[in-house]
């Protein structure tokens, strides 16, 4: 099956890749080619390349900074930058951005959207996510990090975990209990912090691949001004769920573009291990396909929804379930397929520790090695897979709640 697109689709998808071919070195393979200084480097100064050309935020309005694209441009657009490699933006964006940009489009407040969505572009801030806490992962509403008011400001107290790039930013979105009497759903709200100031620390985690990713975020009397609450005090968790939203169903269109490029590395790493004919092996990676297939369908489904207006909610927990469950397996199957030599990898570090290795990528024992290593964590964070099947259960299938 093929999605039929209309005619002027195909004269966007012509821009797009005339873009591609203008700005990209002739030699690109795509960003997996690159590691270490050259891939920050590259990744930098591509991000300059897309604010300038309005493609860091293709579908905000032209008048908060973003392209102005249509639905069917941006299905298009994330298509082609899919197949040809090469990112939608630097790493915190997907914090920034994907989240929380355009959460403020729908909570925000005109002057917050004036004052940040600028310097969200810009990259003079830096976000990342402050939500999960050691009694507070899964089970969200159990938060307890405290917000006091005090006059004209906020004062924060508390703890955050599991911050994904916490290291390498300098503004966090935090929820805070603002009503620690209101039922626990009611007392929380939705806060825009400042890094860099007295009171916030950052301690990194290790991860099972000796990477530090995730972080701690510890806050001592925090100030937050009182116009930084989006969407009104205790009112939060709806701000939260719609941002969570985001999270976990933007890519749904394009993931699997980028999992079947890596699945044909690994068909290509099976031929090399000589293992291609061996009839276990083979049911593997058909198992494989499969998934991959089913990824490719539900994307057409959200590309249709797109095209509809249909905004991510409950239904984007199918495609985070699906692809993390996957993910989980087929670097189980690379790792059988490499034998003792994944146990003392080397060559090329995947280029981030969340979802598939960037296309272009070698084939290197480290690569797979590490991705396997990572995958395990892509069904706890943006909710355990536990939680996604209970969100497709009750919101989407309609069946009965689990007893209280």
């Amino acid at each position: 099956m093929q999605p039929v697109y209309p005619p002027e689709a195909d004269t966007y998808r012509k821009t797009v890749r005339e873009f591609l071919a203008d700005n990209l070195p002739n030699d690109w393979r795509g960003i997996g080619a690159y590691e270490g200084e050259a891939l920050e480097r590259f990744v930098a100064e591509w991000r300059v390349v897309l604010h300038k050309n309005g493609f860091l935020a293709p579908d905000w309005p032209k008048e908060y900074g973003g392209g102005g694209l249509s639905s069917l441009e941006m299905v298009v657009l994330n298509e082609e930058f899919a197949r040809a490699g090469v990112p939608a933006g630097a790493a915190n964006d997907v914090f920034g951005i994907q989240m929380l940009g355009n959460t403020l489009l729908r909570w925000g407040t005109e002057e917050q959207k004036t004052h940040y969505i600028p310097r969200i572009l810009s990259g003079d801030d830096v976000w990342c996510q402050g939500y999960s806490e050691p009694n507070a992962g899964s089970d969200l509403s159990n938060l307890g990090l405290k917000a006091q008011l005090d006059g004209d400001q906020w004062i924060l107290n508390g703890q955050k975990i599991w911050t994904s790039a916490g290291h390498l930013a300098n503004h966090i979105f935090t929820l805070a209990r603002t009503d620690p009497d209101a039922p626990r759903h009611k007392g929380i709200s939705f806060l825009l912090v400042d890094m860099r100031q007295p009171g916030i620390e950052v301690r990194p985690i290790k991860m099972i691949s000796g990477e530090s990713e995730f972080n701690e975020v510890f806050y001592t009397d925090v100030v937050v001004p009182k116009e930084n609450v989006v969407g009104g005090v205790n009112n939060g968790w709806a701000v939260a769920m719609t941002l969570l939203g985001f999270e976990r169903g933007a890519a749904a269109a394009v993931n699997s573009i980028r999992y079947q490029a890596e699945f044909d590395r690994l068909v290509e790493m099976t031929r090399a291990y000589g293992k291609a004919a061996d009839p276990k092996i083979r049911q593997r990676l058909a198992w494989c396909h499969t998934r991959v297939q089913m990824m490719r369908f539900v994307g057409y489904r959200t590309l249709t929804q797109f095209l509809r207006g249909h905004q991510p909610g409950p239904d984007a927990a199918i495609s985070k379930l699906l692809w993390s469950e996957y993910h989980k397996v087929v670097t189980e199957l690379a790792m059988d397929i490499m034998g003792p030599d994944g146990l003392v990898p080397t060559g090329r570090m995947p280029s981030s520790a969340f979802g598939a290795d960037d296309p272009g990528a070698p084939n290197s024992t480290n690569s797979w090695a590490m991705t396997f290593l990572n995958a395990r964590a892509g069904t706890i964070y943006a909710g355990s897979s536990q939680i996604q099947k209970n969100i497709v259960g009750e919101m989407v299938l309609g069946l009965p709640k689990e007893p209280k």
